[in-house]
Order: C-alpha cells, then sequence, then structure tokens
C-alpha cells in the first residue's frame, strides 16, 4: 500500500476513498486548479467527459477555460494551442511501436506535447502538463507550416497531459496537414473526450493510417476516482463508439500496471471489456515508475507483471509488455 493514499486497494474498491480526494484537492491547489470538476452554476464547457459548470470568476478542470463576467474565456481555441513539438527519431520508443508499421520506417515523428489534461493522475509522468501559466503557445499555421516543410516526418503523435482539453486544435492541426500532404495522425490519451470530437479525431487516424492508443488506467471506477481524480467510464464508450464507427483496426489500449492497486483483477476486467470488442485488438501492459506523488511506490514487482500478462493473455491475443528495462 502506498502511504500517499493511505488506503488499500479493496477499500477503493469498496468506495474508501475519502483521504485521497483530500490529496486530489490538496496537490491541485498547489497548481491552482480545481479540487473537482465544478458542477453547481454557469457556463457548461462541453470538450471533455467531465463537462465542467464553470461559475463565474471559476476555471474548468483543467484550467484552460475560465468563466470571466459569465462569458467562456479560453486559453486555447482550433488555431491556437498551449502546446510543444519535437523530432523523435523513428523508430521511436511509442507505446505502439511493437505492431505500428512505423517501426519499420525511418524519418521523424513530431511528437505534439499538450499543456493542460482532464484527469489528475497521481502517477503522471508527464506532470509539466500543469504548468500552463508558463507553458509555450503555437498557432495552427506554425504547426502546419513544421510538417509541410520537413518531408522526413512520418507521423503525428499528440500526447500531453492528454490531447482532450485541446482537441479542437489538434483536430484543425491535422485536417489542414492532411491537405498538405499524407502523416499518420495518432493519439495518445486517457480517451475521456467529447464523443463527437472522439469521432472527428478517430477519422483522422482512419484516413492517414495512424492509432489511437487508449491508456484504459483502471476497471473499477472507485479506483479510477482514486488515482486520477475523476471517472474514466466514457474512455471505454468512447473505445467502443470508435470501434462501432471505424471499426478496431485503429485502437489499441495500454495499463499502468501500478505497485499494489492495478493488479490481476483490473487487468483481467479490462482485458474481458477489449476482447469483447475484438480480441485481436493489441494490449500493452506498462512497467511503473515511481514519479510525481507515488514515489514511495516500488517498481512493478516481476511477479505482478507476469501474473497481469497472463490473466490478459486468456482474453486478447496480441499482448506486450511495455517498458521491460524497468524490471528488476
Amino acid at each position: 500500500m502506498s502511504d500517499t493514499l493511505s488506503v488499500c486497494v479493496d477499500c477503493i474498491r469498496d468506495g474508501k476513498i475519502f483521504p485521497i480526494e483530500k490529496l486530489h484537492r490538496d496537490i491541485r491547489k498547489q497548481f491552482l486548479l480545481p479540487p473537482t470538476p465544478p458542477e453547481k452554476s454557469g457556463i457548461r464547457c462541453h470538450i471533455c467527459s467531465n463537462e465542467c459548470v464553470i461559475d463565474n470568476g471559476h476555471k474548468g478542470y483543467c484550467g484552460l477555460r475560465e468563466n470571466v463576467n459569465d462569458k467562456l474565456v479560453t486559453k486555447v481555441s482550433k488555431n491556437n494551442a498551449l502546446a510543444y513539438t519535437y523530432l523523435d527519431p523513428l523508430p521511436t520508443n511509442c507505446c505502439a511501436s511493437w505492431f505500428c508499421l512505423e517501426f519499420t520506417e525511418y524519418g521523424y515523428n513530431l511528437a505534439t506535447f499538450f499543456y493542460g489534461c482532464n484527469f489528475d493522475c497521481l502517477f503522471c509522468q508527464n506532470y509539466s502538463h500543469k504548468s500552463i501559466y508558463n507553458a509555450p503557445i503555437i498557432t495552427v499555421n506554425d504547426f502546419v507550416s513544421k510538417v509541410k516543410d520537413n518531408t522526413e516526418i512520418r507521423c503525428i503523435c499528440y500526447f500531453g497531459g492528454s490531447p482532450e482539453p485541446q482537441l479542437p486544435f489538434a483536430i484543425n492541426a491535422s485536417q489542414k496537414v492532411l491537405k498538405e500532404r499524407m502523416v499518420r495522425i495518432c493519439w495518445e490519451w486517457n480517451g475521456c473526450g467529447n464523443p463527437n470530437l472522439v469521432k472527428k479525431a478517430a477519422l483522422l487516424s482512419l484516413e492517414s493510417g495512424g492509432i489511437i492508443k487508449f491508456d484504459l488506467k483502471a476497471y473499477n471506477n472507485n479506483l479510477s476516482l482514486a488515482l486520477s481524480g475523476v471517472s474514466n467510464k466514457q474512455a471505454y464508450k468512447n473505445f467502443d463508439l470508435i470501434a462501432n464507427f471505424y471499426g478496431s483496426s485503429i485502437l489499441t489500449a495500454t495499463t499502468l500496471l501500478v505497485p499494489y492497486y492495478v493488479d490481476m483483477k483490473e487487468v483481467e476486467g479490462i482485458a474481458k471489456f477489449i476482447a469483447s470488442i475484438d480480441p485481436n485488438i493489441p494490449y500493452s501492459l506498462l512497467v511503473f515508475h515511481p514519479d510525481f506523488y507515488m514515489r514511495d511506490l516500488p517498481i512493478t514487482p516481476r511477479r505482478q507483471v507476469e501474473k497481469c500478462y497472463e490473466v490478459a493473455k486468456m482474453h486478447l491475443r496480441k499482448v506486450n509488455i511495455g517498458n521491460k528495462h524497468l524490471l528488476i
């Protein structure tokens, strides 16, 4: 059990998560972010599944939108993003590299890191996304020019944070890029975006040969609330939505094996869900590295990884272990 959480996984599954709710509030206060998705009164935001109802003088959960004199003021739009990009040489260490066609090609992935997130993961590996007040700004024209001018860019991967709070920009930028030339459009997200935006993003991946990686963090909703601050129910709905609209060929999923918390029970629930759609969907189990507010936990024990792998293989045909280099 983590001393930071002070609650065991069985108690969390049973709904005893009050001490962790306070932990999330304290963490988010440091970053000047709302403790929970606001929902009492004000202007409703529809960009992600949190559906924040933002009162005058208050911010949405991601911190990118604020109600100012009863008008929704946003730091981002379809033409401007808080993000930075860098060239990631192919073949890359992407979570999908073990099955993606890009693994056989050379050139670059334009990795696009978005600031802001609709989750509050205690184990976040990229928590610099919370520093939205010092975030660089990128325009859609500069982004498109960057891809247009470098013919060695083979794919674009949107991550962060998570792309959901800035999907309007990512969709607009991708549409403009694809008018110039063909590159793969890929997403690494928690999956809890507005369904209409998710469908538009998925279509871009389908048309360009890209993939969509869902980070299915937990199967039990109470565990999702404890580890990530919010429910991840919409992720499962959006996963199913994409499969129904566009088929399962663009889908993949990962789960971070947080020691003592994301165990065989969670993995089996996730694996069964994926298999109910298509047992051929690739699924990666990622070895945990202690970071952010879960530094008191060890790297995922080898035995936990092996057991989770065995359980996943009972339901899925394509299972991979990522971050193997971390295993002792």
